[in-house]
């Protein structure tokens, strides 16, 4: 290899580890995937009388313990009582002790969203008036700290082991079967199972902490443990040990029997521990799908078996990428890695691209939602670095399947001088034998008298020949009676067996050290060489990127959140008088999700105009089966009076003349109806007149 080409090397594998630190950096600690979106009382409003719980509305469904929501007064005691309750949806609750005495209270939760990542805050409200406080509460950032940090590394761990196992033990059995029997291909799968078990004993033992106190000490603590195992997250972790053992079994076949048969015994071994390892390549992959992302949200059905997929694709991809690299640079000279194996993995590489494109997409717009969280969001900023990732390897893989042709049009060259070579050889061996035969042929007629005087003189020669082997004989009897042996002999013999032994060994040597010059001066495979290096670098890149992605917030939940949070705050007037509420509704069935949105015009006693605004997930106006509209003035026990919109286009009622008979503080109700049996009412005050 020059200088130049090292040198490009060095500072692409640098600058690819730059940007790998740069998102290491950035990804602790892990985003939560649950947002509160609405709380009663609300964030730092008064309330004239104490209420007789607090409860709390998140993004999806969380997980609780029974320490998950605290209320605490200006003293920083505790006033809830008994366990947090999920009373509807994703609403959960927790009594309060009745008489609170007027105050600031302070309201502190840490919980556990859906697809098993912590989610912790706190805010304040008063009773009667504001005080000063001394509740503390503490970090409620969780999720961060050294548990948090060892939990990031874990995980990332845990998806590279996955990947050089299964994406291993793929290339050798679909690519490369006589790989089996390399010591360096070998260690590399082995070095993936072991990095996988120990990340998930190391997961299994953090996790409990990491969802709580975040305490170093709380590691081992074996109450946690036992709450973690009733998890789904720690259900998850210990099917995926349980399956690393049957792995463990795989492994040992793969790199034992396997390896020892010759190649026409290995068929149905193969077909074997191709159904086995799929089984649990499968299983393992789907101890991800069952606990993260995919296992909430949108369509949970349909994207859990996509996951499986698409990590399978992965491993396949990058896995089998890993495998190649180490058979180009550290296969022995007497087991080179075919051109036709490389063939292979190029359309496996192809195959699963394609697989990745498809399922990637599907998983873009189910966690993205719109082109705005695309731009707008963290994830979907991530996401769009992963695409540019994936589409440089694709660019680079070509370049590699470019040198994987000329790699095996070589091969084939080489083989056809050697047949012609055979062939030239096996013409000269033939006109060799014809000439001795025809030699033969001429010796044998000769005269019969010249014949038979050689064959006299034969005969006599013969006599004396005789008798000076009979001498000999005599003379060796003589000295194998009367002959001393000569000393050392043996020795002799033995140091003569050593020495043929060495240079033997550094004959052997000296080839295999040949052999590998000859091949490595093969510019072709020094070129496919240096393109599966760089492929490989931006591999890691690539695997860091998506291990950020499981740990931060969809761009979808993450917009949801916002305007969920937008909506649940006082509603907004314009100068000219207008109130406009925004409702957030999900009726529970198909579509049921999206936002109400009112504008009451001039707000104010007498006639007002109402046009009212169904928006989808994405923003855009849809239609639903039904919207009602009414308002209640409970203070002077007026209402509900009902509102019946007339539809004028997608997504846009109208009505006009609603008469508010006094200025007040009004609850506005929309019911919204979304199928035939899929209804829901959301209510928010407004302040009129």
């Amino acid at each position: 290899m020059s200088q130049t080409i090292a040198l490009r090397l060095r500072t692409l594998t640098l600058l690819l580890l730059a940007v790998a630190g740069v998102l290491l950096a950035g990804a602790a600690p892990a985003s939560a995937h649950a947002a509160l979106t609405g709380s009663d009382p609300q964030q730092g409003v008064v309330v004239d009388k104490a209420p007789s719980q607090v409860s709390l509305t998140f993004s999806e469904q969380v997980a609780m313990s029974d320490d998950s929501l605290r209320v605490l007064d200006p003293k920083g005691n505790r006033v809830d009582t008994g366990k947090p309750a999920n009373v509807s949806g994703t609403t959960y609750a927790v009594r309060l002790h009745s008489g609170l005495p007027d105050g600031t209270y302070t309201v502190a939760y840490q919980v556990v969203s859906a697809d098993s990542h912590p989610v912790g805050g706190a805010y304040t409200f008063s009773i009667g008036a504001p005080s000063k406080t001394s509740a503390t509460v503490g970090d409620q950032t969780v999720g961060g700290g050294i548990v948090g940090a060892l939990y990031g590394v874990g995980r990332y761990v845990s998806y590279a082991g996955f990947i050089v196992l299964a994406g291993g033990a793929a290339f050798v059995l679909a690519c490369w079967q006589r790989g089996s029997g390399v010591r360096a291909v070998q260690r590399l799968v082995v070095s993936g199972w072991l990095a996988l078990t120990a990340a998930t004993l190391a997961l299994l033992l953090l996790r409990g902490s990491y969802t709580t106190s975040g305490k170093i000490g709380d590691v081992f603590d074996l109450t946690l443990l036992g709450q973690v195992l009733q998890t789904k997250s720690g259900a998850a972790l210990v099917s995926r040990l349980l399956l690393l053992a049957a792995a463990a079994l795989f492994v040992a076949v793969l790199f034992g029997e396997y390896q020892k048969r010759a190649d026409d015994e290995k068929r149905d071994l193969t077909f074997g521990l191709a159904i086995g390892g799929t089984v649990v390549a499968v299983g393992l992959a789907a101890s991800w799908a069952m606990a993260e992302h995919a296992s909430t949200g949108l369509q949970p059905g349909i994207a859990m078996p996509v996951d499986v997929v698409h990590l399978l694709a992965v491993a396949a991809w990058l896995g089998g990428l890993a495998a190649l690299l180490v058979a180009l640079y550290r296969a022995p000279a007497e087991t080179p890695i075919e051109p036709a194996a490389v063939r292979r993995f190029s359309r496996l590489a192809f195959g699963s691209v394609l697989v990745l494109v498809a399922t990637g997409t599907y998983q873009s717009w189910r966690q993205v939602g719109s082109w705005s969280a695309l731009t707008d969001t963290r994830y979907g900023q991530l996401l769009l670095i992963k695409i540019a990732l994936v589409l440089l390897m694709v660019g680079i893989a070509a370049t590699s399947r470019r040198w994987t042709g000329r790699l095996a049009e070589t091969a084939t060259t080489k083989v056809s001088a050697k047949a012609r070579a055979k062939v030239a050889a096996a013409a000269g061996r033939k006109s060799g034998t014809d000439a001795t035969t025809e030699a033969g042929a001429d010796s044998k007629t000769g005269s019969g008298k010249g014949g038979a005087g050689k064959a006299g003189a034969g005969k006599a020669v013969g006599k004396a020949e005789a008798g000076k082997a009979g001498a000999g004989g005599k003379d060796a009897a003589k000295g194998k009676t009367g002959g001393k042996a000569q000393p050392g002999g043996k020795a002799a013999k033995g140091e003569a067996a050593r020495r043929a032994a060495q240079l033997a060994r550094q004959q052997a040597a000296v080839d295999t050290a040949r052999q590998k010059r000859l091949r490595d001066a093969d510019p072709h495979r020094f070129g496919l060489r240096r393109s599966v290096l760089m492929e490989a670098g931006v591999a890691v890149v690539l695997l860091v990127v998506t291990t950020v992605l499981t740990q931060t917030e969809p761009g979808r939940t993450e917009t949801e959140a916002k305007a969920a949070t937008s909506s649940s705050s006082p509603s907004s007037s314009s100068a000219a008088g207008a109130v406009t509420l925004d409702m957030p509704f999900d009726t529970g069935g198909k579509d049921g999700k999206g936002v109400v949105r009112i504008d009451i015009d001039p707000a104010r006693v007498g006639g007002n105009e109402l046009h009212i605004f169904a928006l989808g997930t994405d923003g855009r106006l849809r239609d639903v089966a039904e919207l009602k509209i009414s308002f209640t003035l409970a203070t002077k026990n007026i209402g509900p009076l009902p509102v019946t919109p007339e539809h004028v286009t997608t997504g846009h009622w109208v009505a006009s003349g609603v008469q508010i008979p006094m200025a007040g503080d009004w609850k506005v109700e929309a019911t919204v109806r979304t199928s035939d049996i899929d209804q829901v009412s959301v209510t928010k005050n407004a302040q009129i007149g």
